[in-house]
Order: C-alpha cells, then structure tokens, then sequence
C-alpha cells in the first residue's frame, strides 16, 4: 500500500485548474473552503431555491447554477447527496461539462451502481476524505487534515491521478495521507462501515442500551452518560492508538468486562448479519433499495427519522449537553453556517 503526502504532489495541477464545487452540503462546504484557502479559484454550483445558497455566499464563496458551474469548470466535483447525483448528472452536468475535462466524487457510490457514465473523452477520479465533511474543514483549520481515499476511473489526458493527489492535498488530504484504490472497494468497505458500525450498528447499541438501564428502573440521565457521552471518551482513546491503548486506560475490571462480555453482545449471528449486508451492498440490492425509496419520497426514511428524533436519549442528550457550556463554543457542525 502506498501512500502520498504533500511532498509527493503537484500541487500547481489543481491550483492552475477551475474547480466546480457541486453541492454545498456537509462535504460540499468543507472542500470549497479548503480550496479556496489553498489558492484555488472556485464557484459553487446551486440551483436558485437552494436553503445553502446564503451560506455559500455568507462564507465568500461565488455561487453559481449547477449548469454554469459546470460548463465553466476545469474539475467538477459532484457533491450534492448520492440519491439526486445521477438525474442531476443525466440532466445538466453531461451536457455542460467539456471533453478532456475531470469529473470528480467524493465518495464514489454513483460509478460503481452504474447511475452515472461520463463519457470517455471525460477524466473520471474521486477524493474520499474518511470523515465527514464537518471534520474535513475542521481538521483542515487547525493546520491538519485526514485521510483520504484516491481512485481513478477513466483517464484520457494522462494525468487524472497526479490531479486527484493535487485535489486531495489542497483540502488537507496531504498531511494525514493519501491511499490509492478503485472506486468499487471505497464505495463497497464505506457502505458498510456506515450500516455495520460507524453510523447503524453504533446508534443501534446506543439505544438499546440507553432503553435496557432506563426499562430496569435507573435514571434516564444515568443512562445516558454511560451509553452516550461517555461513547467519545473510549473512541478518542481507540482513535490515538488503537484498542490496546484503550484497555491500558481503562480499569482492569472494564478490560475484563470487555474482553468476556462483548462477544455475547456482537455474536455469530450477528456476524452472519454482517456478512449479509456486506452481500446485500456488493450485489446492489442496497443501491437499488436506496434509489426506489427516494423515487417514492422516502416513505420509510422520513418514518425512521422522525421516530428517533422523538427518541428518549435525545431529549435527555439535549438537556444535559446545555450544562456543558463549552460544546457551543467549538461546534463542528453548525447548521445556521454549514
């Protein structure tokens, strides 16, 4: 496995370019202002009606239609939400964007399930920052950054892979490291991971634990603190050195807990559920599945959503952050801004 850094790039291959940032969600805001602030001139592209039109313009930043943003554009970086990526290329990007331009994603999810097919006179490459967009920009202040995947599918000119490093760089990718691989393996391990752990299996444990110690009769906010809050406490310590470094942290009775509790939890038969949703995302049955739900207006989305919304440990979560008066003084995510 090979990895680049910033001494590896060319950075004059992205800051001599035009970039077209479109979408101005959690990913679209972060690389349009790193970009801007590694000396790269970009427009970002939004329909009138868009709510993130006013925090494009609020952060300095030129806003354009999609169509124009495109058709001006040396690199167009697709960053509106996977659902919408493939109409929205199929019915203004495709027929904006110049031969021997370079077609970007972050992440890829759209070129693998075959929901967009440049054409081949098109450069084709993706820069997937493994975090969300809020941490993308926030590292990227701090003089840091993460890491990011690099992959490259069509390259007529030659040079799509030295601009993809050059791309990734210039939004901070450089200083964490940059790993080459195919669009197929980052969309595949980035579904999974998000259902399986970082987003579906985590929320899942969280709640159930949170309604185990509240149906047994303890405090809501007991049960909070040690099913949520303290969630970030272990992760930090997992994130700096690994699980050992960890269990070093923690009490010998913890570690023993873990060591002999945690595989009755995570089982085989959770294992084999596992397996079958790793099966279910390199079929497509999942990409088909996501794609019909927003074609009837995300029935069973919006249903989800809302219920958890409601959910217990929000309304206590909500009450007992407020008596931590330095969470609002350093947000990651501000939703008046980004």
């Amino acid at each position: 496995m090979e990895v680049f850094y910033d001494k590896d790039v060319n950075i004059k291959k992205v800051t001599e370019k035009k970039v077209a940032i479109i979408g101005f969600g959690s990913q679209g805001h972060a690389h349009a202002n790193n970009l801007k602030e590694s000396g790269v001139d970009v427009r970002v592209g939004l329909r009138e009606s868009s709510v993130s039109r006013k925090k494009a313009e609020d952060a300095g930043l030129k806003v354009v239609s999609p169509s124009d943003a495109a058709s001006w554009a040396d690199i167009v970086m697709i960053l509106a939400p996977d659902e919408i990526q493939g109409d929205l290329y199929k019915e203004v990007i495709a027929a904006s964007i110049a031969g021997g331009a370079y077609l970007a994603f972050a992440p890829g999810f759209n070129i693998p399930y075959g929901q967009i097919t440049p054409d081949k006179d098109i450069n084709v490459f993706m820069v997937a920052p493994k975090a969300p967009g809020h941490m993308v920009r926030y590292e990227y202040t701090q003089g840091r950054g993460v890491p990011m995947l690099i992959a490259v599918g069509q390259d007529p000119t030659g040079d799509t892979k030295e601009v993809a490093l050059a791309y990734g760089a210039a939004i901070g990718g450089g200083k964490a490291g940059m790993i080459e691989t195919t669009f197929s393996e980052e969309t595949e391990t980035d579904l999974f991971g998000e259902q399986v752990i970082l987003c579906g299996g985590l929320t899942e444990l969280i709640k159930a634990s949170f309604e185990t110690l509240v149906e047994a009769g303890y405090a809501p906010e007991m049960a909070y603190f040690e099913c949520l809050h303290e969630l970030k406490l272990i992760v930090d310590l997992i994130y700096e050195g690994g699980i050992t470094n960890m269990r070093y942290s923690v009490s010998n009775t913890a570690q023993y807990g873990d060591m002999t509790r945690g595989p009755r939890i995570i089982t085989e038969e959770t294992r084999e559920e596992m397996r079958y949703i790793l099966e279910e995302i390199r079929d497509g049955s999942f990409a088909k599945e996501w794609i019909l739900e927003n074609k009837v207006n995300r029935p069973v989305f919006n249903a989800l959503a809302k219920k958890d919304e409601g959910h217990l440990i929000e309304v206590v979560g909500k009450k007992l952050r407020g008596m931590m008066s330095w969470l609002s003084k350093d947000k990651k995510v501000d939703r008046e801004k980004n």
